[in-house]
């Protein structure tokens, strides 16, 4: 089994995380499919506090939220690393309003794709 890929925490301290065992009891999974959806890319984890966590915001009470597996996918694909991905993820865009995460959880994830793909050329 492969390790689980952590990125470098690159995000505001105020961003709420959960710890991978809370990923996988909001999601009914076990913690090994959790660790999984990292590898897979599906989801992006860092430590914070020594603590394998992912940012709430990635998790909606359905599941992972809709789109982000794609936008995650689309901007390794062009080439950013994972911190990359976490701080564009999170960082305000006053044309879209607010952070792509934002959009994405507000079912606006068609524009956010159309971002991340221009931002690969």
């Amino acid at each position: 089994m492969s390790a689980i890929p952590v990125a470098p925490d690159v995000l505001d301290p105020e961003v709420a995380v959960l710890p991978l065992p809370d990923v996988a009891e909001l999601l009914g999974l076990p913690v090994t499919r959790v660790h999984q959806l990292i590898r897979d890319g599906q989801l992006l984890a860092f430590r914070r506090d020594n603590v394998l966590v992912v940012p709430a915001d990635f998790l909606t009470e359905d599941g992972v939220v809709k789109g982000l597996p794609g936008t995650i996918t689309l901007l390794r694909d062009a080439g950013y690393h994972p911190d990359e991905i976490l701080r564009w993820l999170f960082t305000e865009d006053d044309t879209l309003p607010g952070t792509p995460i934002q959009a994405l959880r507000s079912n606006r994830g068609r524009e956010v794709k159309r971002r991340a793909q221009a931002m690969g050329f």
